[in-house]
C-alpha cells in the first residue's frame, strides 16, 4: 500500500534542509511503529519520495511525501500517532491512500504551487501603496513576455516566465501567486517578485522576502484550461475498519 502524507513546516523548522527533513521523518516513522516497506539490496531503506521539496528559509502548509507500507491503520490514527513524534514546527495534516503506479507519484504529478510572499521593511517605495501596487501588477501581467535571468547547474540563461505565472495579486501587504512548479518549467516565487520589483523600479532580493507555500497541485487540464487539484485530493482516506 502507498500513502501520501501531507505536513506543514513552520517556525524554526524553516531552517532545516530537505535531507535533514527526510531523515527526521524516517526516525519519526520508526518511533511511531509504522510498518514501512524497505528497498532490496545491501542497504535497505524506506521507500519514500518527496514532492517538490521546500527550500531552506521557506515555510509551508503543504509539504508531501509518498510512503510504501506493509501494513496500514486508519488515516486518522496514523496521523495522530505520527503527530505524537513531531517537534514544534512540524505537523502532519493528512495521510491518504494513493495508487502504487509510477504515474501517481507526487514528485511526478506536481505542476503548480500557491505561494504568499511578504516583503521585509520598505522595499517598495512609499508612493507604491496597495492600490498603486495592484495597478502596477496589472501592467506587469499585461506584458506578453517577462524575461528574467535564471541560474542553473550549467550557468545562467534568460527565460520568459510570463507563461509560468498562472495568477498574481496583492492585498494587505501580501503577494499571492499560483505559478508553475515541478521537474520541468519550475518557477521560484522570488524570481516573480524580483521581476515585479524591477518593473516597479526597485530592487528586491530573496533575503527581503518572507515566502510561504500554501499548496502543491497536480494539473488536470480540461479542454485546454488548467484545472489544479491539491495533491492530497488525489488520495482517499483509509477507514477505521482496517485497524487491527
Amino acid at each position: 500500500m502507498r500513502v501520501r502524507i501531507k505536513f506543514s513546516k513552520n517556525g524554526s523548522m524553516k531552517y532545516i534542509g530537505h535531507l535533514d527533513v527526510m531523515r527526521y521523518f524516517q526516525k519519526a516513522l520508526r518511533r511511531a511503529d509504522f510498518h514501512t516497506s524497505l528497498s532490496g539490496g545491501f542497504s535497505p531503506h524506506m521507500i519514500m519520495s518527496f514532492a517538490a521539496p521546500l527550500g531552506v528559509g521557506l515555510t509551508s502548509d503543504a509539504e508531501y511525501f509518498d510512503l510504501d507500507l506493509e501494513e496500514a491503520k486508519s488515516s486518522s490514527r496514523m496521523a495522530e500517532e505520527l503527530n505524537r513524534q513531531m517537534a514544534p514546527g512540524f505537523r502532519v495534516l493528512s495521510v491518504r491512500e494513493i495508487p502504487s503506479d509510477k504515474g501517481s507519484k507526487g514528485m511526478t504529478l506536481v505542476a503548480a504551487a500557491e505561494y504568499e510572499v511578504r516583503l521585509r521593511g520598505s522595499v517598495l517605495p512609499e508612493d507604491c501603496g496597495g492600490t498603486r501596487i495592484s495597478e502596477l501588477l496589472g501592467l506587469f501581467l499585461a506584458q506578453k513576455e517577462i524575461f528574467v535571468t535564471k541560474k542553473t547547474k550549467k550557468g545562467e540563461r534568460e527565460i520568459d516566465i510570463r507563461p509560468l505565472i498562472y495568477s498574481l495579486s496583492y492585498s494587505d501587504g501580501t503577494f499571492s501567486m499560483t505559478i508553475s512548479q515541478g521537474s520541468s518549467n519550475n518557477l521560484k516565487p522570488e524570481l516573480v517578485i524580483g521581476a515585479f520589483a524591477a518593473f516597479a523600479g526597485v530592487s528586491a532580493e530573496k533575503s527581503d522576502m518572507m515566502i510561504h507555500r500554501k499548496e502543491l497541485f497536480a494539473d488536470r487540464t480540461e479542454n485546454g484550461t488548467h484545472h489544479f487539484v491539491p495533491l492530497d485530493e488525489l488520495g482517499t482516506d483509509i477507514k477505521e475498519g482496517i485497524d487491527s
